[in-house]
């Protein structure tokens, strides 16, 4: 009674995370494929207590899948998103490749999971940028209950945001400093251990980069293009972990006590704020957890109606891996999807 799952970019960071949380989330799967680049086959990766070989991507057979989870970056998406759609499985995309396509649901099950209706027109769901995705978590509840009209984001963005080759120059560089060997910049433009960086992707004719550029774009998208939202993204030397200092304008006064209430009770959320040493997340605290953590809740003194928050999530599971098992989960139980076997529904 299980789906048929293909996971493209196994052996990438988010797509084994993909099949560790859809192991910890025992979404039914009958059978998963491990699928990756030619020079990838072969290559043993775990999915539970098994060890599958990573099978060619230019030679698997899609038809005979059922949700393809896709996180092999923007250049694999373009060329085969579209291709596999039409060969019959929905594609959950992790890259940025469809998210602003009219045709293509941007999704966070939280915030807008009416829109998985828009799945079928190209048989692609995107999923959303790892720094938009735990802001939306935390303003939708907010927005609910006093319109948004401003925002202000600043984000800390962990190396794993930057792949394998960004988690291994932070600790390459982190040990040859303390051993005098070369710390000279590879992936990143500038040294990252002991360091942070203002810029993330590529710069815009704006002075904006396209990273910050995506956070507002996904952000209409998916909770009202009214909001203005203005972004500075950051490169900082953490392994795991997006943290977000995020200040709101809201249409009418809301206390730090009812954003407070509202938080706790809303889903995907945890409000951990307390006025102590410890009375807050970090990202070592959030890596491994599937909340999007909010502190540091607190009045904005500067404006008529805003408040101040701490947003910390692990970028590698809500902020990827965790919401692309959630959309597959959400597929499954609006019936966007059906196992071959017959139809069922998963409580979680």
């Amino acid at each position: 009674m299980g789906y048929r799952v293909a996971v493209v970019g196994a052996t990438g960071n988010v797509g084994r995370e993909m099949m560790n949380i859809i192991e910890e989330l025992n979404f039914p799967v009958d059978e998963m494929h491990a699928i990756a680049s030619r020079k990838s086959r072969g290559v043993e990766v775990s999915f539970g207590d098994r060890t599958l070989k990573c099978q060619d991507l230019e030679q698997f057979d899609f038809s005979t899948v059922d949700v393809v989870l896709m996180s092999a970056g923007g250049k694999v998406s373009r060329e085969w998103s579209e291709k596999i759609g039409k060969a019959g499985p929905i594609v959950i995309d992790n890259s940025s490749t469809f998210r602003m396509d009219p045709d293509v649901p941007l999704i966070v099950p939280e915030v807008n999971p009416d829109d998985i209706k828009l799945a079928t027109k190209k048989n692609i769901v995107a999923n959303p940028n790892c720094s938009t995705a735990q802001l939306v978590v935390a303003l939708k509840p907010l927005h609910d209950a006093a319109r948004i009209t401003r925002a202000v984001v600043s984000t800390y963005q962990s190396v794993s945001g930057a792949g394998k080759e960004g988690m291994d120059e932070l600790w390459t560089q982190t040990k040859a400093i303390y051993g005098l060997g070369d710390a000279r910049p590879k992936k990143f433009p500038k040294q990252i251990a002991f360091n942070v960086i203002p810029y993330i992707g590529s710069f815009r004719d704006d002075g904006y980069t396209d990273e910050e550029a995506k956070m507002w774009d996904e952000t209409h998208k998916m909770l009202d293009p009214s909001i203005k939202l203005t972004v500075t993204c950051v490169r900082v030397p953490v392994f795991v972990g997006h943290s977000e200092s995020v200040t709101v304008e809201f249409d009418r006064p809301i206390t730090p006590e009812e954003a407070r209430e509202i938080l706790r009770e809303a889903p995907g959320v945890q409000v951990i704020d307390k006025r102590e040493a410890d009375g807050y997340i970090t990202p070592v605290d959030a890596a491994g957890e599937h909340a999007v953590y909010v502190s540091r809740i607190r009045k904005d003194h500067t404006v008529q109606n805003g408040l101040s928050l701490w947003v910390v999530s692990d970028n590698l599971r809500k902020g990827a891996a965790l919401n692309a098992v959630q959309i597959a989960q959400l597929l499954d139980e609006t019936g966007m999807i059906k196992p071959k076997s017959g139809y069922r529904t998963i409580t979680v």
